[in-house]
């Protein structure tokens, strides 16, 4: 989490273990969405009017990438409970299947990658038949052809040149692709 968790009483005095509770709640929704951003957590007391005991309700308000998870806690909502420790498990269950529903509707989100760029020298060429070979520091001999070299720098590639390509894996062994002279 990017920020410190706020925990706020109302109505009744901070408590150890109640807070206790609520950080272990919240470590859990980390574990199932590792990518909150910052939590609130409210917790409220207050006395029923015309009846003996008290109601607690727990509110949160979590933070998440492209969006944000709000569980209510205004009196009469169903998140109202005589007994504090049902009130913080059932709001942290209502915000977790909130969360459920926000990955969800979201979806996965995919961050294209790009291959890595190797860099080599051309050891052989056979421009005629249209590929070579590239010699990598490493001692890798990589095959490339016309076909795999950018723009129009097949007809600047010569034996010795400098190039920069990305590395793929082919059925008789590594190839050479996005092939282009380094500058």
């Amino acid at each position: 989490m990017e920020t410190e968790p706020q925990i706020t009483f109302r109505g009744l005095d901070h408590s150890d273990a109640a807070e206790g509770i609520i950080r272990e709640k919240i470590d859990k929704l980390e574990r199932f969405h590792d990518r909150i951003t910052s939590c609130r957590v409210t917790v409220e007391k207050t006395t029923r009017q015309g009846h003996k005991g008290h109601l607690f309700y727990v509110a949160l308000d979590i933070e998440v990438p492209g969006g944000s998870v709000h569980v209510s806690g205004k009196p009469g909502d169903q998140n109202a409970h005589e007994d504090l420790n049902v009130a913080i498990r059932d709001s942290f269950n209502a915000a977790q299947r909130q969360l459920q529903d926000h990955v969800r509707k979201s979806g996965p989100v995919h961050v294209k990658s790009h291959p890595e760029k190797h860099h080599g020298q051309v050891v052989r060429l056979f421009p005629d038949e249209g590929y070579g070979f590239i010699k990598t520091p490493g001692g890798l001999e990589v095959y490339f052809q016309r076909d795999s070299v950018v723009r129009e720098d097949w007809e600047r590639i010569d034996y010795l040149s400098e190039v920069e390509f990305s590395l793929m894996d082919g059925e008789k062994g590594p190839f050479a692709v996005n092939v282009s002279m380094r500058a």
